[in-house]
């Protein structure tokens, strides 16, 4: 009983902290999602709008528009830095010349700040003074302009958000690596199974836990990508990268519409944790043994 007590009274800080940062906010979120609120209007008071708010996002073709850009979006960035970070995973398993050079180096993008990364972006693919239009120009002979192709605008904040977060992906992944046990690897390789059968049968559910906390990490922050895109492109052109993160900026901060945009975060904060929910369920659900 009094360790219990103890530990309560040691968790009792961030408890406070976490009500008050977290739990109070999002519950007044959730009550201005259900008013009509602009502060700045001439009736700067609230006014109880029910669940219109909720209404007009099904109708709203620009939210709509920006969910599917969001979605495709982090659909190609979370694949990608799973899939580019595992292999940089298992290539710093091994030893190499400048091992410990090239693992610091690849970190340093965790280090800076969101807006910084995209200030990094926007000067190297100006296409006046940056380094990759040049390249593309002299290489292939690509003229490379994000602020007038909608397709390199998306392609350039998808590379961005890879270059930036891979190597958080690259140390989880590395971390679980390093915990795997030897023996079912030596006794597979005993039984004559290939590596691609070892991965797949051995290696992938053995580190499932780390790539799907690792998943779930990178979704919830891919969602709510603003810093980099508002630097870089401005969500532009046109709506190409108007994420669902810069449409609630948008709405919330030029166009003061509170309500509005409360709605918006607390419907994006329920599609996260329903997609969430999927991924675990599908991937970690327990097999079933087949009959017969």
């Amino acid at each position: 009983m009094k360790s219990n007590t103890f530990g309560w009274i040691l968790l009792a800080p961030t408890i406070v902290v976490l009500f008050f940062f977290g739990v109070l906010p999002f519950l007044y979120v959730v009550y201005v999602s259900f008013h009509q609120w602009n502060p700045f209007a001439a009736n700067p008071n609230m006014i109880y709008n029910a669940a219109g708010n909720f209404r007009q996002i099904v109708f709203d073709s620009a939210f709509l528009a920006s969910l599917g850009v969001t979605v495709a979006f982090v659909f190609f960035a979370v694949l990608t830095e799973v899939v580019v970070g595992y292999v940089l995973a298992q290539a710093f398993m091994s030893d190499f010349p400048g091992k410990a050079f090239f693992r610091t180096i690849h970190t340093l993008p965790l280090i800076i700040a969101p807006i910084i990364v995209g200030s990094i972006w926007k000067l190297m693919t100006t296409p006046s003074i940056g380094i990759i239009p040049h390249l593309l120009q002299s290489s292939v002979g690509f003229d490379l302009n994000i602020g007038q192709s909608a397709a390199a605008a998306f392609i350039i904040t998808i590379t961005m958000d890879i270059w930036h977060w891979t190597p958080l992906v690259t140390l989880t992944l590395i971390a679980a690596l390093v915990s795997l046990p030897p023996d079912p690897f030596e006794q597979a390789q005993i039984d004559g199974a290939g590596k691609w059968q070892i991965f797949w049968h051995i290696t992938l559910p053995m580190i499932a836990p780390a790539v799907m906390a690792t998943v779930f990490i990178r979704l919830m922050d891919a969602l709510r990508i603003v810093d980099e895109v508002l630097m870089l492109t401005g969500g532009g052109p046109g709506s190409a990268t108007r994420y669902i993160g810069v449409h609630i900026f948008r709405e919330v901060f030029p166009r003061t519409n509170y309500g509005y945009g409360s709605a918006i975060s607390v419907v994006v904060l329920y599609l996260t944790i329903v997609v969430c929910w999927l991924l675990y369920t599908g991937m970690l659900a327990p097999r079933k043994p087949r009959k017969g």
